[in-house]
């Protein structure tokens, strides 16, 4: 019986245990998680980002991440450089465009806010289930933006 790599009798041969990708040493296992993990938040966060912000928290970790990938990539420690590069790029768009949507949200509250929005609030909190006195209130708080309340188009 002779000794042949992958023979589980003998075992295989020092060195042989994990092979790598193409150009890697026999042996050596590539990371290629953060890479991956970059991309991954870095989309979830521009699917995200029109929701108050939100997808700045995955940007910003996937922005991390696909740092931390990169630099593995180019150690020879990842295959997947152009993952992590991509992570990085989806993750700071994702990251600018919750932030741009944040402040555009808090500039379009405060604008309603400060246009009658909280009489007209609080009008509705008065009028309580009365459908005529909702409209009325809704009627005020149109002629008080200067807004035609006839939509018929005419």
């Amino acid at each position: 019986m002779s000794s042949t790599p992958g023979n589980d009798q003998y075992g295989p041969p020092p060195g042989y245990e994990q092979q790598g990708g193409y150009g890697q040493p026999y042996g050596a296992r590539p990371r290629n998680g953060a890479g991956l993990a970059s991309l991954i938040l870095g989309v979830i966060g521009l699917l995200l980002c029109w929701l108050l912000g939100i997808g700045i928290v995955p940007g910003l970790i996937g922005l991390v991440l696909g740092i931390v990938g990169m630099r593995r990539a180019r150690r020879g420690e990842a295959t997947n450089r152009g993952v992590a590069i991509a992570g990085v790029v989806t993750s700071a768009i994702a990251v600018v465009a919750s932030a741009v949507f944040l402040a555009l949200t808090i500039a379009v509250g405060s604008a309603f806010w400060n246009n009658g929005g909280a009489d007209l609030t609080q009008c509705l909190r008065d009028a309580g289930g009365d459908v005529a006195a909702q409209q009325q209130c809704q009627q005020d708080f149109n002629e008080d933006l200067g807004v035609d309340g006839d939509q018929t188009g005419a």
